[in-house]
């Protein structure tokens, strides 16, 4: 695909591989324009959990973790999933945009991300009937009690993630306006602190995917049954959302293409919704899959989750990403001059090395983008 500012300009298929023909070659180093920004290549930093937070607060921890990755040559930045009320949550130490004291600690980390030529995004969550759990390195998927901190949480239906936690609160009508709202009050605060990109979070069992899959959506209200029905909370917040941020800010929702199981959702329906949330204004799904319930069984290989992007991006005319243990540059490239994707989502192999965009410039032949501080004595000694 061709740098675009806007899907529109590309409605269909034919028009992209026509003009595809007559473009120069896009690789993983190649900007990438999305409405008003621009990327300076694409690769994205995944939002990775890291469950270090007080009461939601970003700390000294954030700003390095995120920051070293812009330092790195990352195109984009996102921050982890970053809840929109306390009780949105997956764990106590989940970051968070419910009030406003949140804003001037996460603004000092976007600031910074631009200080280094990066682009910063946040996500945008809500865990649903996934919340209040011990952070992995303690009991992974554990429910907290509240004797130790936990809280009660909520679901389309009152049906759990694990058969032996605790049942969730079924949302009414009215606890879905309360929803929507705070995505809209939470998008005001990612705008204050300078965020360029805003990502929803609808993937991995959490409370849109919950609405979208018929495994644990069983309302038989406007909110459930139909495919039209269980996209409906996720369409009416991206339409809020996108009427909220302006018309040249990009927005992405993250969504996973299936739940890998029988009689869950799927491919087909993945390529219906995004069809939809391009017309709503969506301008990349970031394509994971999985986490409904415990129960799939996920075909865990390099790339195992490329393919779903490919065939959104295809058959839905809309920009995807990329993600699932994608760890070489190589590897990385292959999916963007493929056309399976316009971005690489990396998420575990930037945990290990923070400076993969650099890595990724010196392999595949490209003069290395250091910052600064840096460059002049990794130049000078490599000479």
């Amino acid at each position: 695909m061709s740098n675009v500012t806007s899907q529109s300009e590309c409605p269909s298929n034919a028009c992209r591989a026509d003009h595809d023909r007559n473009a120069p070659e896009i690789d993983l180093l190649t900007p990438l324009t999305i409405r008003g920004v621009t990327l300076r290549n694409r690769i994205a930093v995944s939002p990775m959990c890291q469950y270090c937070s007080e009461d939601g607060f970003a700390d000294d921890w954030h700003l390095v973790h995120l920051g070293s990755r812009a330092v790195g040559g990352a195109g984009l930045i996102f921050t982890e999933a970053t809840a929109i009320t306390a009780q949105g949550r997956i764990s106590p130490g989940d970051l968070g945009l419910w009030k406003d004291e949140h804003i001037e600690p996460l603004a000092r980390i976007a600031k910074f991300i631009h200080r280094m030529n990066a682009v910063s995004g946040i996500q945008l969550a809500h865990a649903g009937r996934k919340g209040s759990c011990a952070p992995p390195w303690q009991d992974r998927g554990r429910v907290l009690n509240k004797e130790e901190g936990g809280w009660s949480v909520i679901a389309p239906s009152a049906v759990p993630f694990h058969s032996e936690d605790p049942v969730p609160q079924e949302l009414d009508l009215a606890g879905i306006e309360q929803v929507i709202a705070d995505f809209v009050a939470a998008t005001k605060r990612a705008l204050k602190a300078g965020f360029k990109v805003i990502e929803v979070h609808s993937a991995h069992g959490y409370l849109f995917h919950e609405f979208l899959s018929p495994l644990s959506n069983k309302r038989t209200d406007k909110y459930g049954g139909s495919l039209e029905n269980r996209m409906r909370l996720l369409v009416e917040v991206v339409t809020e959302v996108r009427k909220t941020i302006p018309d040249d800010m990009p927005l992405f929702v993250r969504i996973s293409a299936t739940d890998w199981v029988e009689g869950g959702w799927d491919i087909a329906q993945s390529v219906q919704l995004a069809r939809v949330l391009k017309g709503l204004g969506v301008d990349l799904i970031d394509t994971s899959t999985g986490g409904t319930v415990p129960t799939a069984t996920i075909p865990v290989k390099p790339g195992y989750q490329v393919p779903f992007a490919e065939q959104i991006r295809k058959e839905a005319s809309i920009m995807t990403g990329a993600v699932g243990l994608i760890t070489e540059p190589s590897q990385a490239n292959d999916v963007i001059v493929s056309g399976s994707a316009d971005l690489a989502f990396i998420a575990r192999e930037m945990l290990r090395d923070p400076y993969f965009a650099l890595h990724a410039e010196r392999e595949l032949n490209q003069e290395q983008s250091w910052p600064l501080q840096y460059g002049y004595a990794v130049v000078r000694r490599s000479r």
